[in-house]
């Protein structure tokens, strides 16, 4: 049975492998400096995080989350920005067990959704999604600063 448990500083080794392999799976590269700091911020809250075990403890699946202001309502809403199972790992409820969390998360503090964006060629992610959220048709956008 898959376990949900709360990022610490201690999970570092185990999140970087897992981190690893999510950029890995979107073809991204970030320096380290920019995964030192991301880690450092989702263990002080600044970000929200936790990972997925399995039976024997040992880390399988990560979920990064934040929450922001929106317009649309009095409260915030919840943005899932990471979710990443390993590849060893899918088909064990991990994945349905992380947004499960999130959602509790941001239910039990106010939020008035969770939402999150995928690649369209993420067919086995999006059959997941397809099962526990509604899609709603949007198309994401975005502008780079450099």
């Amino acid at each position: 049975m898959v376990q949900i448990t709360p990022l610490t500083p201690a999970d570092h080794s185990e999140w970087l492998v897992l981190w690893q392999g999510y950029l890995e799976f979107y073809e991204a590269r970030l320096d380290d400096a920019t995964t030192a700091a991301t880690f450092a911020r989702l263990v002080d809250g600044g970000i929200h995080g936790a990972l997925a075990r399995d039976d024997a403890g040992t880390a399988i699946g990560l979920v990064h989350w934040l929450t922001h202001a929106a317009t649309w309502t009095t409260t915030d809403y919840c943005y899932l920005e990471d979710l990443f199972v390993s590849p060893e790992a899918r088909g064990t409820g991990a994945g349905k067990a992380l947004i499960a969390h999130v959602r509790d998360w941001a239910s039990a503090h106010g939020s008035a959704k969770t939402y999150w964006l995928t690649a369209e060629t993420n067919t086995t992610a999006r059959t997941l999604y397809d099962r526990v959220a509604t899609r709603t048709g949007m198309i994401h956008y975005q502008i780079t600063h450099d």
